[in-house]
């Protein structure tokens, strides 16, 4: 099946590099940041040395205010150090969706923000993958961030199967898991979610998902597929391959499941 493709797109747009600015004058959006961490200003602050905090990123609306991008940390360091003055990388004309995805892009390598951050920060954007996924969480009923009958804690797995596979292959997910177990925290373990996008991913054009469902559900519960997949994958998974993932567990599992009766000629391969 065809992988989605979701890339940051900015536009281009001046820039100010190294201008001397106000603590005082820097504001922050939460709406494209994460969460302030308070103790880690603290430990920041601790151990400021001036010189050493490097450029600010900052955004230049049109109103001449000034909001964070990346920095509000160092930023309340200084607030905490008693610190008057930062250098900043001063944006200009960007929308506040275009300051969410800089956001992004300066974090992508380095000091990631928490997946459910990025994820809010990813909506604020307008990033199509978090816009897909959060539309294909709305359309189950469900949210992201902690697990309970209607809400997902797997932020990381689900956003891989969207970005992997696709949303589709998200939402025949969502319908597989709940088909097979209601809905209950069990039914949305990322493990288990996993394994099915994957199977989905690779195989969906061949595979009946009510079918797959009543396969599932033979097999067991999710709590018991869920200790099945920890019991497999900490014993080094099918055969003693060693993989030692579980989401490729899970999705041996899936397999299984879906060949089970099935002649050997219309069985899923190994591969």
């Amino acid at each position: 099946m065809p992988k989605a493709q979701y890339a940051y797109d900015l536009p281009a747009h001046k820039v100010d590099y190294g201008k001397e600015v106000a603590v005082s004058d820097l504001k922050i959006d939460p709406q494209a940041q994460r969460t302030l961490n308070e103790g880690r200003a603290q430990r920041i602050a601790d151990n400021i040395v001036q010189e050493a905090i490097g450029l600010i990123m900052v955004s230049q609306r049109d109103d001449g205010e000034m909001y964070i991008v990346d920095g509000q940390h160092r930023h309340r360091a200084c607030q905490l150090a008693g610190i008057r003055t930062v250098k900043a990388e001063i944006h200009h004309g960007l929308t506040l969706d275009q300051e969410a995805i800089l956001f992004l892009i300066k974090n992508r390598e380095s000091h990631k923000p928490r997946p459910i951050d990025e994820y809010h920060v990813g909506l604020t954007g307008g990033v199509p993958l978090f816009v897909d996924t959060d539309r294909v969480l709305r359309e189950h009923g469900l949210t992201l961030g902690s697990t309970s009958t209607n809400g997902v804690g797997a932020v990381s797995g689900v956003l891989r199967i969207t970005e992997r596979f696709s949303a589709t292959i998200l939402d025949r997910t969502f319908t597989v898991a709940e088909t097979a177990f209601d809905r209950s925290p069990e039914t949305w373990d990322g493990m288990i979610l996993g394994g099915i996008g994957q199977f989905l991913g690779k195989w969906g054009d061949m595979v009946d998902d009510q079918e797959l469902a009543r396969k599932m559900l033979a097999m067991g519960t999710a709590a018991k597929w869920r200790a099945e997949i920890l019991s497999k994958s900490s014993r080094g998974g099918f055969n003693n391959s060693g993989t030692g993932s579980r989401v490729t567990t899970a999705y041996r599992l899936v397999k299984h499941a879906w060949n089970a009766g099935r002649r050997a000629a219309n069985r899923i391969p190994d591969a």
